[in-house]
């Protein structure tokens, strides 16, 4: 049964509740409000592009638009080569807007504390969960490993953890301290979109408690600040990953000068000495 409730005082919830299972699998409600957004994105995304023409127009569309451009240039700004670079737009602008979209919605009147089931939050944003945070986080170093070890190759992909030769001592331990820091990178990414989305739930419901029937007003300077946040977590989100990938695969490009990269105007002599 859902309820419309409030309590004594500020609720605080730092991990998700469950509200049903499907066999093994528990459904929390950070789960189920990620579903909810997941289809509101698809929808609007898809809408969108069936309606965007050449000419510029206005609202949505038009937000849409900047934010894809927006992400699209930075992809391509981070590789030296853009062809490799054409590849990955579309992971990266669907990752913004899934980041953004779960992030802003989270913010509106209902998610949190205004219904209930089962005695637990009915929904809850799916940002705001760190095992959710945690997933995307896997995801997405997943597919920025194998994107490196696919256009780097293996060797190339190892090598550019050491600055010198794995031979001698000092580069062989400067190596593995960096592939040791690479490997947290999970960690770092999931836990500081965690925690701001968090942190700036708990900020929202503290003022929307103190400010008792005027909670609206007390806490609109916060939902503000938090809607400027949560665009910019989104953001940081996808431009560490793009800079992970790109400096792997910027690495590699430089390391293989093929003939096929060699200046036509290049002497038969100096041609011979690159290979």
């Amino acid at each position: 049964m859902i309820t419309l409730f409030a309590d004594s005082g500020p609720a605080v919830h730092i991990t998700s509740a469950q509200l049903f299972s499907i066999g093994p699998i528990v459904i929390t409600n950070a789960i189920l409000y990620g579903w909810i957004c997941s289809i509101i994105m698809c929808v609007l995304l898809i809408g969108v592009a069936r309606i965007v023409t050449l000419r510029p127009q206005g609202g949505i569309v038009q937000f849409i638009e900047v934010g894809v451009e927006f992400i699209r240039d930075l992809v391509e700004t981070s590789f030296e080569d853009k062809k490799i670079s054409f590849k990955y737009v579309p992971y990266f602008v669907t990752l913004f807007f899934f980041l953004l979209m779960n992030n802003w919605l989270g913010l509106i009147p209902g998610v949190g504390e205004a219904f209930s089931a089962s005695g637990n939050p009915l929904l809850r944003a799916f940002t705001g969960d760190l095992n959710a945070t945690l997933a995307i986080g896997i995801v997405t170093m997943g597919y920025v490993y194998y994107s490196s070890v696919k256009e780097a190759g293996v060797k190339e992909y190892f090598s550019h953890f050491f600055i010198g030769s794995p031979l001698n001592p000092l580069y062989l331990i400067l190596g593995l301290l960096e592939m040791i820091t690479d490997a947290t990178r999970v960690i770092s990414l999931s836990l500081r979109l965690f925690l701001n989305v968090t942190i700036g739930e708990i900020i929202i419901a503290v003022f929307s408690y103190l400010g008792g029937f005027i909670a609206p007003l007390t806490a609109l300077p916060f939902t503000l600040i938090e809607i400027f946040i949560c665009a910019l977590q989104a953001y940081i989100f996808v431009i560490l990953s793009v800079m992970y990938l790109a400096i792997t695969v910027n690495h590699s490009t430089e390391e293989h000068l093929t003939e096929d990269n060699i200046p036509e105007t290049i002497s038969p002599r100096a041609h011979e000495a690159l290979n």
